[in-house]
C-alpha cells in the first residue's frame, strides 16, 4: 500500500470579515480535499501542547508521530540537519534571521526576502569580523533562514531549557525590546544581535537595495535554540520508506533525521511563488519509486500569507495546493490500487495576529478500507463536527498507517 501526506502549513484559521465570515478553508475552491473528505472522514487534531511555543518545528514533529513533548529540543537542530551541520554532545544550534528593525519594531522578519546571495555575504562578513567569540560558527542557509552554531568544545553552554527566544515573525510590527532572548545564556545572544548591527550596516550591497524601496537587512535575530534530538528512525517506528518534498529547512532537517529522502524541486521556493504543479509531479515520480512507501508533500505559502496578513493570497494558495497536488497526488493514487491519503496542516496561522497558534487543526484521509463518514467539505467547521479529535495529534500518524481510524469512524 502506498501512503501520501499533504501538509498545507499553517492553513487553519479564523472566519475572515474580508471573506465574507469564510475561514480561507472554507472560502476556497478546492473539489479536490473536498472529495477526500466526502471519500474519508475529517476531524481535528492538535499536534502543538500548549505548554510549547507554535510553529512547525513542534507542529510537524507531531504529525509525523513523534510526541514533541517527549523528542523536541529546538527548531535550529532540525535545519542544522538538513545542511549537514554536525552537532557534538554539548553544541548548541541556533536561527539566526536577517530582519529589518525600525525605530525599535519588528518591520520585516525576512529582511523583506533577502536574496540568498546576500545573505551569504552578510553571514561571511560576521564570521570574519569574529562576532561573538571563538565559539561561534555562523552558517548560510536560504534567503533570511541561516543558523549560528556555539560549539562548546569541552564545556557545557551558557544555555539550557530556561533560555527564551521568540520567533521574529510573531512580532511583526510590535517593538521587539520585550522580546528579546532572556534567561540563561540571553545576554550573550543579544550581544551577539547587538555586534551584527554595524557590520551589516556597512555591507553595500545590502544598502543597495534601500534605492528599490526595498527594506534593508538591519540586524540579526536569535531564535529558535537547541541540541541534536534523539529520533528512532520512522521506518523502524512505523515500517514505511519515506521522502519529503519541501522548501524548508527545519521539514528537511526533520526528514533526514528520520532516515526519509529529501526531494529537491527545482522552482520550489518556500513562499507564494512555490512552483506548486512541480511539487505535484515530484510526489507522483517518487511514489511510482520502489524505495518510497510514504510520501509527505509539505508547502509554506499559506503559513506565509498568514504571517503577510494577505487574506486573498492565503485562499489562492490553498486553490493552487488543491489543483496541482492534492488532485494529481489523488489520481494516481487511486490509479494504483491500494492507498491512503491524508491532508493536515501542522498549526494554525491566523490571518488576523499574523503569528502561528495553539488549537486544533483539520485533517481529511480517505483511502483504503476507509468507510466514509459523509462529510461533504474539508474545513475547520466541518471538522468541529467530528466524532474525531485527537488532543495528542501525534497519534494521526499511527492511524494513517494502522487502520484504527475504521474503529473510529
Amino acid at each position: 500500500m502506498k501512503f501520501a501526506l499533504v501538509i498545507p502549513d499553517g492553513a487553519a484559521d479564523e472566519p475572515q470579515p474580508t471573506l465574507g465570515g469564510k475561514t480561507p478553508l472554507q472560502a476556497a475552491t478546492i473539489p479536490h480535499m473536498d472529495e477526500v473528505a466526502r471519500r474519508g472522514f475529517v476531524g481535528r487534531a492538535n499536534h502543538v501542547p500548549d505548554s510549547m511555543p507554535s510553529g512547525s518545528d513542534v507542529g510537524t514533529m507531531s504529525l509525523f508521530g513523534y510526541d514533541p513533548l517527549k523528542f523536541h529540543t529546538g527548531r535550529a537542530p532540525l535545519e542544522a540537519a538538513a545542511q549537514g551541520i554536525e552537532l557534538g554532545p554539548l553544541d548548541w544550534c541556533i536561527r539566526c534571521n536577517f530582519v529589518t528593525v525600525e525605530d525599535g519594531r519588528m518591520v520585516s522578519f525576512t529582511a523583506e526576502q533577502i536574496p540568498s546571495d546576500l545573505a551569504r555575504t552578510l553571514i561571511e562578513a560576521l564570521q570574519r569580523n569574529k562576532c561573538g567569540d571563538e565559539h561561534w560558527k555562523f552558517y548560510p542557509g536560504v534567503s533570511y533562514r541561516n543558523l549560528v552554531v556555539y560549539r562548546a568544545r569541552n564545556t557545557p553552554a551558557p544555555f539550557n531549557a530556561a533560555t527564551l527566544t521568540t520567533p521574529p515573525h510573531d512580532i511583526t510590527e510590535k517593538l521587539v525590546e520585550p522580546y528579546l532572548p532572556s534567561g540563561p545564556g540571553g545576554d550573550l545572544l543579544r550581544a551577539l544581535m547587538e555586534q551584527s548591527k554595524p557590520l551589516i550596516a556597512a555591507c553595500p550591497e545590502n544598502l543597495a537595495r534601500a534605492a528599490t524601496g526595498t527594506h534593508t537587512a538591519t540586524q540579526t535575530w536569535l531564535w529558535g535554540q537547541g541540541q541534536r534530538p534523539d529520533l528512532a528512525p520512522f521506518l523502524e517506528r512505523f515500517g514505511q520508506r519515506g521522502a519529503v518534498i519541501t522548501a524548508v529547512d527545519l521539514l528537511r532537517g526533520l526528514g533526514r533525521l528520520l532516515g526519509w529522502r529529501v526531494i529537491e524541486v527545482e522552482g520550489a521556493t518556500g513562499y507564494l511563488d512555490t512552483d506548486y504543479a512541480a511539487k505535484g509531479r515530484a510526489a507522483i515520480q517518487a511514489l511510482k519509486d520502489d524505495v518510497t512507501d510514504f510520501i509527505v508533500v509539505h508547502v509554506e505559502a499559506t503559513d506565509e500569507a498568514s504571517h503577510e496578513g494577505k487574506a486573498d493570497e492565503k485562499v489562492r494558495a490553498l486553490e493552487q495546493i488543491d489543483q496541482h497536488i492534492v488532485g494529481p497526488l489523488h489520481e494516481y493514487l487511486r490509479s494504483q490500487g491500494e492507498y491512503r491519503l491524508l491532508i493536515c496542516p501542522d498549526h494554525p496561522t491566523f490571518l488576523r495576529t499574523k503569528t502561528h497558534s495553539h488549537g486544533y487543526v483539520p485533517f481529511a484521509m480517505c483511502g483504503t478500507g476507509l468507510m466514509s463518514a459523509a462529510a461533504t467539505t474539508y474545513d475547520e467547521i466541518t471538522a468541529a463536527t467530528s466524532n474525531v479529535c485527537l488532543d495528542r495529534g501525534c497519534e494521526l500518524m499511527p492511524m494513517l498507517f494502522s487502520g484504527a481510524a475504521r474503529r473510529i469512524v
